[in-house]
């Protein structure tokens, strides 16, 4: 987890060299927006990867995307978001991360979630348990537990994608309130318990999902949480989900 920190922070310093300006923004294929930190941060994280042990595959973003047919025969692989939240990174308001996970068979086993701009790093692994380390700070073991049926729901929710699916989810649990964030962020939020569930319904990619997935399920007092998520899928997409309901 140390190293991964390490790795993330590196990510995080090339991002904010550009945070200032961000110099010429494309769109990419989904109309998402691309920017010189994704790029930059892609390069720091997959070289140190690959430094680190050349063996083990890696899958980012903003990088080649291998078949399936060639993936399913991985027995582990790096999944990498460079920067999670390009939309909050332009923006300025500093709800956007690096992430970067470690997925063994179809489960995060060792994430970090790294917030460059408020200073905040997430790490997880199996066996470790969650943890939150705020600038100049010692880390903070984390937990959460899935309230009791019937009682009102903190939620936390994307500051960048409302949508109709939500509002008609909502409408069917009770909500105590509602509070937005960007990025893998809503998954941290649920693991130290400022939030009861994160639900997504439309759909995301697993680099987006999988280092605070990573966080989430290592959250617990006992074992892991459940989540429904499941990587190394044919497309590496995630239809819908709701996290933080049980387990």
């Amino acid at each position: 987890m140390a190293r991964l920190g390490q790795i993330a922070r590196a990510a995080g310093d090339e991002i904010l060299r550009h945070y200032a300006d961000p110099g010429i923004v494309t769109l990419k294929a989904d109309a998402s927006p691309l920017t010189d930190a994704d790029r930059g941060a892609h390069r720091v994280i997959v070289g140190a990867l690959r430094a680190w042990d050349p063996t083990i595959p890696v899958i980012s973003e903003e990088g080649d995307l291998p078949a399936f047919e060639e993936r399913c025969e991985w027995a582990r692989f790096w999944l990498v978001d460079p920067l999670d939240g390009t939309k909050e990174f332009l923006k300025r308001n500093g709800e956007f991360t690096v992430n970067v996970a470690l997925v063994t068979g179809e489960r995060p086993v060792l994430g970090v979630v790294f917030a460059p701009a408020l200073g905040l790093l997430y790490t997880a692994g199996a066996g470790l348990g969650a943890w939150r380390t705020e600038a100049g700070k010692d880390p903070v073991r984390v937990f959460s537990a899935p309230r009791p049926p019937g009682t009102p729901l903190v939620v936390a929710e994307s500051r960048s994608h409302p949508s109709a699916e939500l509002e008609a989810y909502l409408a069917t649990i009770p909500v105590a309130h509602r509070v937005q964030v960007g990025s893998s962020l809503k998954f941290c939020w649920v693991a130290e318990g400022k939030a009861d569930i994160y639900p997504r319904l439309g759909p995301t990619m697993e680099w987006d999902t999988a280092a605070g997935d990573c966080v989430f399920r290592h959250s617990a007092y006992r074992g892991e949480r459940f989540s429904p998520l499941s990587y190394n899928t044919p497309h590496l997409r995630h239809d819908r989900f709701v996290v933080g309901l049980t387990g």
